[in-house]
């Protein structure tokens, strides 16, 4: 735990929390680094508390009405979940406070809250999780008219309301800066980065095979633009055409598509062969992926998943797994010789390049031990998240070297006046009663001292006016000083 660094809320639509697992290793990392966090997120099936603390984070939670469908219900969702979070974000800044706003989308509309936030002093970083545009092509398989140029307004105006951009990937900092306009400088690649800590090998468990010899898992949400679809083509091409039976197919996760692919897989005779488990536990993934043989991302090709890093290709790596994806730039980029590519949306070669791993141990091995050292050396997010830091310390004004801070004579002290908002404010050592009519400031709360930091600025416990304790404080934007414990 470091000193602290001030208050931040991050607004999610698209998943719940801590169920998103980008957004709860952001929330997690702040924490750690002296960062207060709340969360703003839609609920599920899974997550139903309209409030909960977990871990030392706030997490406030609201009730999302339908699953898009089309354009007008599209509109309706994002209407509603952005009143919503509006509403949600005026009793965070009143119960917790913040001083920075992290938006992630989509949707790009959070641009709005921002900017009105903005008026008070706050920062606003966009966290960029995905091509707005694009995703609304794949998902509803439209191009251009008038929504979509519309979201690519939406999505120009959040890159140019941010103080500070956070990507997933270069190909969204590419977009940040083509159609953003923005500098270089103000923009952060921040991959999602597997952690470690949660993802961790297990022995195979031959029982989740259900006789089989082999297992085949597919891991992700099932929406309409995941592609899902696509892997249940090949999976009917390897069991009819190619004529394989010993291997089972486990697809993990859950979505709003998916008891249509159930419904899919059931008509095309597959039942036996293919199982969704839904949404599982961190415990129970880790078995699976554990146990599978070979891993695969079968998202079709559209501009959204050429430029998009999928989870689902770090996390198989992370269990050394071989993966068969199609061949798209982002999933090339992070996987490397860890995977086998086939041409887009040709699902029966897919079906082959299952078939041929399945009968190369050698090479399966291979590819999976490189994967796994990629993400131990390059992809984990103990290393991706230094990006995340750096972001915040720029746009963390009160945040300077102790050595940087201004140093304050008596007589200004006496006059909070000399102190703006997010000022770190160095004080040397005098004596409190000189400063403080009847200490009257000592019955504040946030300027009350009853222990010593480890490091700081030398300040005189002016409740006990017996000791010389180390204390820093920066200057809150409702003018009354906050304690930064280092």
């Amino acid at each position: 735990m470091k000193g602290y660094a001030g208050k931040v809320l991050i607004i999610v639509q698209n998943l719940p929390v801590p169920f998103d697992r980008r957004v709860w290793l952001e929330a997690q990392t702040l924490r750690d680094h002296g960062y207060k966090v709340s969360v703003i997120s839609p609920k599920s099936k899974e997550f139903t508390e309209s409030y909960e603390r977990i871990d030392d984070i706030a997490v406030y939670r609201y009730k999302m009405p339908v699953n898009a469908q089309g354009a007008l219900s599209y509109f309706f969702e994002f209407a509603y979940a952005w009143l919503a979070t509006a509403s949600l974000s005026l009793k965070v800044l009143f119960r917790e406070g913040f001083d920075i706003i992290q938006a992630c989308n989509p949707p790009d509309t959070y641009f709005l809250l921002a900017r009105f936030y903005k008026l008070f002093g706050k920062k606003f970083v966009f966290d960029h999780h995905d091509l707005s545009p694009e995703m609304f092509e794949a998902k509803y398989d439209k191009k251009g008219g008038l929504l979509h140029k519309m979201l690519l307004l939406l999505e120009k105006w959040t890159l140019k309301t941010a103080d500070i951009i956070i990507s997933t990937n270069e190909s969204y900092k590419n977009v940040a800066m083509s159609r953003g306009g923005r500098s270089e400088e103000d923009i952060f690649v921040v991959r999602t980065g597997p952690d470690l800590q949660r993802l961790r090998i297990m022995p195979p468990e031959n029982a989740l095979k259900r006789g089989r010899k082999y297992m085949v898992a597919y891991l992700g949400e099932m929406c309409p633009q995941d592609g899902v679809d696509y892997l249940l083509r090949s999976i009917d091409h390897f069991i009819n055409k190619i004529g394989r039976k010993d291997v089972q197919f486990t697809l993990i996760g859950g979505g709003p598509a998916m008891e249509d692919l159930e419904k899919m897989s059931d008509e095309m005779g597959m039942s036996d062969h293919v199982a969704f488990t839904g949404r599982i536990p961190d415990e129970e993934l880790c078995r699976y992926l554990s146990t599978a043989d070979v891993c695969v991302d079968p998202d079709p090709f559209s501009e959204w998943a050429d430029h998009s890093t999928m989870n689902k290709i770090l996390e198989y790596m992370t269990f050394a797994k071989p993966i068969v994806s199609f061949d798209l730039t982002e999933a090339k980029h992070s996987a490397q010789q860890a995977a086998v590519y086939v041409p887009p949306d040709n699902t029966e070669q897919f079906a082959a390049e299952i078939d041929k791993l399945l009968d190369d141990p050698l090479k399966r091995e291979e590819m999976g031990r490189f994967g796994r050292r990629r993400v131990v050396d390059h992809l984990a997010w103990r290393h991706t998240h230094k990006a995340l830091l750096r972001a915040y310390d720029k746009v963390s004004e009160f945040i300077v070297p102790a050595e940087e801070m201004p140093v304050f004579t008596t007589n200004e002290l006496a006059d909070f006046s000399f102190a703006n908002i997010g000022d770190k404010v160095k004080m040397e050592q005098y004596d409190a009663e000189n400063i403080f009519d009847d200490n009257s400031f000592a019955e504040t709360p946030s300027f009350k001292t009853n222990d010593k930091s480890k490091s700081g600025i030398r300040f005189m416990d002016f409740s006990k006016k017996s000791e010389t304790i180390e204390k820093v404080y920066y200057v809150t934007p409702s003018g009354t000083f906050e304690e930064i414990q280092n």
